[in-house]
């Protein structure tokens, strides 16, 4: 997966320089906004509901070439996301546990906040200036840890350890603060723009994102081998030109 990250990487430059098919230069900026699905991948495995968090911010995109008929471009962005995860505190029998103390189903989750740039290489079909563009990106993305927010509706000395199973029951995690701040993986993502003259683009997409890091250290006397990032973002964006090919063939 890294050799592969690198890969990315190193394929963006070229696909910025490369000008084989029908020449482009375009730059549109904007702002982007959506709801993030998240969770880590703990080893120890944590069962986990879904955590629901905010993400929103620029983004920038260079169309360098239409080669055949796929537009090619390059698109980065700024975003500040809410990750994290939501534990799902169940019974040997699958049922919630019961706080012995507040008498309700013992909840906790924690927020992580993050700065992140993915960096993504796009290919688009369709109409570019007036009408709809299917697309699809991939590319490497980076993230630094900004803040994290715990909500427990107990006390840890509380926690029902009767009733809990597995790595549930000692809940190393609640005491443990993120180790590593610097956080990287792959993003992909599958959408659909709408663009009008003199209005700007209009850009739908889900999009997927695999952390390659850890949050905590992953040694042989570490809690955990693996606690890795994840998540699925529904985006909207809006991109107004800055740039425009004198073209008149574009459509």
């Amino acid at each position: 997966m890294h050799r592969l990250l690198l890969s990315l990487i190193l394929l963006i430059p070229i696909a910025a320089s490369a000008q084989i098919g029908d020449h482009r230069n375009e730059l549109a900026v904007g702002v982007n906004g959506g709801y993030a699905m998240s969770n880590v991948g703990f080893s120890p495995n944590i069962p986990q509901k879904t955590f629901g968090g905010k993400t929103a911010g620029l983004t920038v995109r260079y169309t360098c070439e239409k080669y055949f008929k796929s537009i090619c471009a390059i698109v980065a962005e700024l975003n500040i996301t809410q990750m994290g995860w939501k534990e799902d505190i169940n019974d040997a029998d699958m049922q919630p546990v019961i706080n012995s103390v507040t008498g309700e189903p013992e909840l906790y989750q924690r927020q992580l906040t993050y700065i992140q740039v993915p960096l993504m290489a796009r290919l688009g079909w369709g109409r570019e200036r007036n009408g709809f563009q299917a697309f699809f990106q991939l590319g490497p993305q980076l993230g630094y840890f900004l803040k994290e927010k715990t909500e427990m509706n107990f006390e840890y000395d509380d926690r029902n350890i009767a009733d809990r199973v597995g790595v549930q029951q000692y809940a190393y995690q609640y005491n443990m603060p993120v180790e590593n701040k610097f956080d990287y993986g792959i993003a992909v993502g599958l959408g659909l723009e709408f663009s009008k003259p003199k209005i700007g683009h209009f850009l739908l997409e889900g999009r997927y994102y695999y952390g390659l890091g850890n949050i905590y250290g992953n040694s042989k006397s570490d809690v955990f081998g693996k606690s890795n990032n994840s998540n699925i973002i529904v985006k909207l964006s809006y991109l107004f030109d800055v740039i425009k090919t004198k073209n008149a063939k574009i459509k």
